[in-house]
């Protein structure tokens, strides 16, 4: 099993509730501090079981925790929202849609803190490659603070083929590159996949050969990139800002 910890990654969770699909509890309590209450007052109202117990044996299933833990079965955020196909059915004729792709994205921070940004900015879907990135559910659910129950997610075994089906839906493709062309002149209204690799070896080069072009943050650093998650919420901001502007 694993634990939730964080305040608010507890609560969204809790919130997320059974209609999702994804059940979770019971939600461990070893302290009544006001923002442990409160969050067993929304439990209590989400019918979500409350227990209880030493603080002795909290620590031992939740290290770290702040006097409360929240029980789930899955490893972040359970099972796949939806799949490719599932996503672009549901699409219909949407024009502005935006994809975030994370190729080997393995840093649970850095995958916590993209949620974060896709929450913000409106990300329709997160494409991941199953078993390869980044899981570990309580780090990932309190750096997104709680947003990992939000934000609609797919697991696939092949990026390439699911960057091939979005194509084929009519996106255009953009890959995450420090000497790509700077984001503010490239158009990304419409139906857009932004797609970003890991720091250590980028995108893998036939994920790569998918884009349509590549897109870069002008900077003047003297580092040669900016992390990954900073990155993604810059272009994400860009993004959103072309939609709101028209």
């Amino acid at each position: 099993m694993n634990y939730l910890t964080g305040f608010h990654a507890i609560e969204e969770r809790i919130k997320l509730g059974k209609e999702s699909g994804r059940e979770c509890g019971p939600l461990f309590m070893a302290k009544a501090g006001p923002r442990a209450r409160e969050i067993a007052n929304l439990a209590s109202v989400r019918k979500v079981r409350i227990e209880r117990i030493g603080a002795f044996e909290l620590d031992r299933l939740a290290p770290g925790n702040r006097g409360i833990a929240l029980q789930v079965e899955d490893a972040g955020r359970g099972k796949a929202d939806t799949s490719i196909e599932e996503f672009i059915a549901g699409l219909g004729e949407r024009a502005d849609v935006l994809v975030l792709i994370l190729d080997e994205i393995t840093d649970p921070h850095n995958y916590g803190a993209i949620l974060r940004s896709c929450d913000q900015f409106g990300v329709d879907l997160v494409v991941s490659r199953n078993r390869r990135n980044a899981k570990h559910a309580d780090v990932v659910s309190k750096t997104s603070a709680g947003t990992s129950a939000w934000v609609p997610q797919a697991e696939t075994a092949n990026l390439v083929r699911a960057a091939g089906q979005l194509k084929d839906a009519g996106f255009w493709l953009y890959g995450a590159d420090m000497n790509g062309e700077p984001a503010h002149s490239i158009g990304l209204r419409g139906r857009i996949a932004l797609i970003l690799g890991s720091e250590g070896s980028g995108i893998s080069r036939l994920l790569l050969e998918t884009c349509d072009g590549t897109v870069g943050i002008p900077s003047l650093g003297r580092v040669d990139s900016l992390n990954v998650s900073v990155a993604a919420g810059v272009l994400l901001y860009e993004a959103q800002r072309q939609r709101v502007a028209g």
